[in-house]
């Protein structure tokens, strides 16, 4: 019974996600990964990997990565490499970390958490610690932590811990032109005369 209450409660989470995120799925512009990533910071150490094992960059003091539309400022960074030299993994942290990426369809989403980490080969980005999304003129979350894909747009938070708590804001859909026509009332023509 209680195994039921807990699959509910995640279930009625992931729908009030999906619902916020809701058509069209809103998701990192897709050629981003294939720019340069640019890095900077006061401090870096960098373990290249021998005899074909990956390799791991150290970053300290004003970290900032910036990959096609993405931006991303953090305290410290650690960056994880395959053997051939591709990014497999970045964790960033500090108070906060951010991150921010156009989205398919033009809107600008970002994100603040303590700790920011992206699977580069999963598309997958775990925030946590005081995390807070925004998806201009869709809604933002409020919560310790969120899992995010950036290939699907998909969004999980929360857990069946009594203190675990989401807040998520949900900005009402724009209406199209002429939806909310106003009042004629009051109105003239171009030489003054009332219609």
């Amino acid at each position: 019974m209680r195994a039921m209450a807990r699959s509910e409660r995640r279930l009625r989470c992931a729908a009030l996600l999906l619902a916020c995120l809701a058509a069209p799925a809103a998701h990192a512009l897709g050629n981003d990964r294939d720019k340069p990533m640019d890095v900077t910071a006061d401090y870096s150490k960098i373990n290249q990997g021998k005899d074909k094992q990956p390799g791991t960059t150290y970053l300290r003091g004003n970290v900032r990565v910036v990959q096609g539309t993405m931006k991303a400022n953090a305290a410290e960074a650690t960056i994880h490499q395959k053997a051939n030299g591709d990014v497999q993994r970045v964790v960033m942290t500090g108070k906060q970390a951010h991150v921010e990426q156009r989205q398919e369809g033009g809107g600008l989403m970002t994100a603040d958490a303590d700790q920011i980490d992206f699977n580069n080969d999963t598309s997958v980005a775990v925030l946590t610690g005081n995390v807070k999304v925004v998806q201009a003129g869709r809604g933002e979350f409020h919560g310790e932590k969120m899992t995010y894909n950036t290939n699907t747009g998909e969004m999980e938070s929360g857990d069946t811990n009594a203190g675990s708590r989401v807040h998520i804001i949900m900005q009402p859909k724009a209406k199209a032109a002429g939806d909310g026509k106003a009042s004629d009332a009051g109105a003239t023509d171009a030489k003054g005369n009332p219609r």
